[in-house]
């Protein structure tokens, strides 16, 4: 323990020592905030790269329906629209 106080003792290492532990815990911008803000970064990255990907499924989407042929058949297998005079059975074969 002895040791330990001499070692503080000299005033550069005490200085030191202050500043760390300012530096560290005690500023605005310390460990524990530079942490958490990587994290969200990380995050947000992920979250752009998905987005990015849904991004050009949805551009691609577009180019196949762009047709008239393309857009009404889309509308009939996936959204299950039908003409006036028509009747939809869905079977489905899930099971």
């Amino acid at each position: 323990m002895k040791r330990y106080l001499l070692i503080f003792k000299n005033k550069f290492v005490l200085a030191t020592t202050i500043f760390l532990v300012y530096a560290l815990f005690l500023d605005d911008v310390d460990v524990f905030m530079i942490f958490s803000k990587q994290s969200r970064l990380r995050q947000l990255e992920q979250q752009k790269i998905e987005l990015a990907d849904k991004l050009s499924e949805i551009e691609n989407m577009q180019r196949v329906l762009d047709n008239a042929y393309s857009l009404e058949k889309f509308a009939r297998e996936e959204r299950f629209f039908h003409k006036a005079d028509e009747d939809v059975f869905v079977i489905d074969l899930a099971d």
